[in-house]
């Protein structure tokens, strides 16, 4: 469970920085109004729609949901409400899930997209109808007012500097194989062209597979063949470009006889994860914090519905291009590699787990071993 006070302690910190520079803009609102006469209609009282992708990527049911359910209530005086669905994989289910929110006349959609080009066709509909639609996590097409997310490409680098990082002098000449997302997720170009921008020409890059929805066991059945067609003891690391493939690629790699693990790298911080990174059976995942991403896509959202365009800008302070769209307003989150030496920086304190979540007796002398206790 969320932590109270470590959250608390996280979200003053969130608070301080955006204040400086919402209160630095609000200045200049008093001149020209800085709502639209539409949008200003809407008070405390707002629905917010969240579409999610999927159950097995644990953050979102975790995290993600609660996180932007409380921000709302809080914006607004506890009186705005999230309608939350879940497509559990399906693009047929999300796309009737969005639809329904456009029926039931929500006042914005937070979606975050299975399939980023076949979303456009609800996204154009939200936008006939009148409804904001922030794309969460994933870069949707179609006429969207914002994106909240992190700069996956960074991600991506990240991931690509921590194995060559661990490989040391030995990378030149290394094999890795490279597990990369769902191809109908934009994320994953992003995520692994960033990956390549640090591998390519340091590593050897023998085999690399896309991973339908990011099912892990997909994953596990080309790492096996992976591990066929290099050898067990030819494979010095493996890019995996999220926390469920890399755990599907161990099982793979324990089941072929490996008793020590190359590198294998993640994304997302689940605890699983996380708690594989202190036995040392997983080398790093990349920490985006759910808090701040979460937080920042229900202050856009509140912001839009209520016509708060001045704070709406000071939120997204940069802007990204999509197939379908220039110059969207994007909110890009940073991003940090969790190793063994930073647990203690990262999850524990922004509050995401415990000391006593991380440290079952599975992982005690590990914690201990590690200074976690």
């Amino acid at each position: 469970m969320i932590a109270r006070n470590p959250r608390q302690a996280a979200v003053r910190r969130i608070a301080i920085a955006l204040t400086v520079s919402v209160s630095a803009l609000s200045l200049a609102a008093c001149g020209d109004g800085g709502s639209d006469d539409a949008a200003a209609k809407k008070g405390d009282d707002i629905t917010v729609g969240l579409l999610l992708p999927d159950r097995d990527t644990a953050r979102f049911e975790k995290f993600d949901y609660p996180l932007i359910k409380q921000e709302v209530a809080s914006l607004t005086n506890n009186q705005g409400t999230v309608r939350y669905a879940n497509a559990e994989a399906s693009t047929s289910r999300q796309s009737e899930q969005f639809r329904k929110m456009i029926a039931d006349k929500v006042d914005v959609i937070l979606v975050d997209a299975l399939n980023s080009k076949t979303i456009a066709t609800d996204v154009q509909k939200a936008k006939n109808a009148g409804i904001p639609v922030i794309a969460y996590d994933r870069l949707a097409e179609g006429p969207i007012d914002a994106y909240v997310s992190h700069d996956n490409e960074l991600v991506g680098q990240v991931q690509g500097r921590a194995i060559i990082g661990e490989l040391g002098d030995k990378a030149e000449k290394s094999k890795v194989v490279m597990m990369n997302g769902d191809p109908a997720d934009p994320n994953t170009a992003r995520f692994k062209d960033g990956a390549l921008s640090e591998l390519q020409g340091q590593v050897d890059i023998v085999e690399q597979y896309d991973t339908k929805e990011w099912k892990p066991s997909i994953a596990k059945a080309n790492m096996a063949k992976a591990i066929r067609e290099v050898g067990l003891n030819n494979i010095a690391a493996v890019y995996s470009a999220n926390d469920g493939m890399a755990g599907a690629v161990i099982e793979a790699l324990k089941e072929a006889g490996a008793t020590k693990m190359p590198p294998v790298t993640g994304q997302d911080a689940n605890l699983d994860a996380v708690q594989r990174v202190v036995s040392g059976e997983q080398y790093m995942t990349v920490y985006k914090s759910f808090l701040l991403e979460a937080t920042n896509a229900a202050k856009i959202a509140v912001a839009k519905v209520q016509g708060r365009a001045i704070e709406f800008a000071a939120l997204t302070r940069e802007t990204v291009d999509s197939p379908t769209q220039k110059n969207i307003p994007a909110m890009l989150v940073p991003v940090v590699a969790l190793t063994k030496d930073n647990i203690q920086d990262t999850v524990i304190t922004d509050g995401v787990y415990t000391v006593d979540d991380i440290c079952t007796p599975k992982y005690k002398a590990d914690c201990a071993a590690i200074g976690l206790k």
